[in-house]
């Protein structure tokens, strides 16, 4: 019995069968991480109070409490969420202690984490990240350095959440928080095998992450190795379960599925994606799904990605990043963007956020001022209307698209991730799903996306859950 392969059901099995200890899973997932991250460089920081957490859980156990949602369940956390008495480095050399700069640490957990932590889930560290998560495809501006995909190490390991992606697609945890602007869910979730799940915008709370857009854009979601899995972790997330208590086999059986195509984005699939993604419409077919080709045909969307740039939102990032410092304490080395910049500015020659500088002008001369959002709130509104009509027209229950339009860029260049619904549903907010769905000849991961209305995280987990369960394509 190998603890570093459970599920959370299995988990909890082993658990109540007095199988295994709370200890003895949180030993095996250190051990592991200790044999193994010295290549895949994921995790960048332990919480030395992992093991007594496990030990408090034991004791929970023995004394006849009952099983929370996630009891006993090791996770890792993305740097840029707090978790109290852990730095918090944003990626960036200045703010790493081990790398010569001041030590950021917070007091209090982020309320996704402290909601994990209250279902029983057991903290083993933060992972790594690009400098202030400002890349789609690599962690490699990170003072950390450069982390490796855990299924194919010489290929692109996905964006921001790249770190944690790894963690978990490596045995290295159960489940994993990552966040999304802009495919730092969905990018590296689909990238690893993993289930990605990016919520609605506003669903999950975003207090004490680090935001790149925070009223705009931002999300906290779960990586996991399975979709019930995710789907557990987002009803914590949440706060409210739902999500894991509707999944059932059959959920695909009538549901009309809108697919990919030139109407959605101008970006052509490769010819091993698209026979890849033939593969699993046949599928889709036999488990009863209609299948309707591009949908968004005519509707005008393509034309709001030439109206509208890809980081509209990202406007709210100076006030954002003002607003998260102020939480820190009166011991903190950094309490405001000032501060920040004295330290080296990101948003100037050279720095990480320069070509964001200009678009961000007003807030960073005055970043207590609110920022200017007309742009963003029309393009909102504009994605959510053509979307939401396209929806309509046709009554589809969701989309389902490849997650990527071709394989894997290579761990050593430059080329980036061209994911299909970045940044569509990080501008209208909508939510989405990512599950694995084959492989590459290269042996990459093929992943399909199910994209779906606000607030329908359930039902698109009850889609990916029927697909999942129903056995690869033939």
């Amino acid at each position: 019995m190998d603890p570093t392969t459970f599920t959370v059901s299995a988990l909890h099995a082993a658990l109540t069968a007095r199988q295994v200890t709370a200890v003895q899973v949180v030993q095996a997932h250190l051990e592991r991480l200790a044999r193994l991250n010295g290549h895949l460089n994921a995790v960048v920081a332990l919480n030395d109070r992992a093991l007594d957490d496990a030990h408090a859980v034991d004791a929970r156990r023995t004394g006849g409490a009952q099983l929370r949602l996630l009891e006993g369940v090791p996770v890792v956390i993305k740097d840029t969420i707090d978790v109290a008495g852990l730095p918090t480095t944003m990626g960036w050399a200045p703010l790493s202690a081990p790398a010569g700069g001041v030590a950021l640490v917070p007091d209090v957990d982020a309320p996704v984490v402290a909601r994990l932590r209250a279902a029983g889930a057991i903290v083993l560290g933060k992972t790594n990240v690009p400098a202030f998560a400002y890349d789609p495809t690599r962690t490699d501006t990170s003072w950390a350095g450069r982390t490796r995909n855990a299924v194919q190490p010489h290929l692109a390991p996905g964006a921001s959440s790249a770190g944690t992606a790894t963690a978990v697609a490596a045995g290295f945890a159960l489940l994993g928080l990552a966040e999304e602007t802009a495919g730092s869910i969905l990018n590296p979730a689909g990238a690893q095998a993993l289930v990605g799940v990016k919520p609605t915008f506003g669903r999950v709370p975003g207090e004490g992450v680090v935001p790149l857009a925070g009223s705009t854009r931002d999300v906290v979601g779960p990586h996991a190795r399975t979709v019930r899995d995710a789907a557990t972790a987002l009803d914590v997330l949440m706060g409210a379960p739902h999500a894991a208590q509707t999944l059932a086999l059959g959920g695909l059986r009538g549901r009309r599925l809108g697919l990919y195509g030139p109407g959605w984005k101008a970006a052509p699939l490769s010819e091993e994606t698209q026979r890849l993604y033939a593969r699993a419409q046949d599928h889709l077919r036999t488990l009863g799904a209609v299948l309707v080709p591009d949908p968004f045909r005519g509707s005008g969307l393509v034309d709001l990605g030439r109206t509208y740039p890809t980081t509209v939102g990202f406007e709210s990032v100076a006030a954002d990043l003002h607003r998260y410092l102020a939480r820190y304490g009166p011991g903190a080395p950094v309490r405001s963007l000032p501060a920040l910049r004295r330290l080296g500015d990101p948003f100037g020659p050279g720095g990480v956020l320069e070509d964001l500088h200009d678009r961000v002008a007003a807030s960073l001369a005055d970043p207590d001022a609110p920022p200017d959002l007309t742009a963003f709130r029309a393009a909102r509104a504009a994605y959510v209307r053509v979307m939401g009509a396209v929806m309509d027209a046709h009554a589809l229950d969701a989309l389902v698209f490849p997650q990527r339009t071709a394989d894997l860029p290579p761990l050593n260049g430059e080329a980036d991730i061209e994911a299909t619904t970045v940044s569509e549903v990080n501008i209208a907010g909508w939510p989405a799903v990512t599950a694995p769905a084959g492989a590459h000849a290269s042996g990459a991961p093929f992943a399909l996306v199910w994209v779906g209305r606000a607030r329908t995280e359930a039902a698109l987990l009850r889609l990916a859950y029927a697909y999942e369960q129903s056995g690869p394509p033939g």
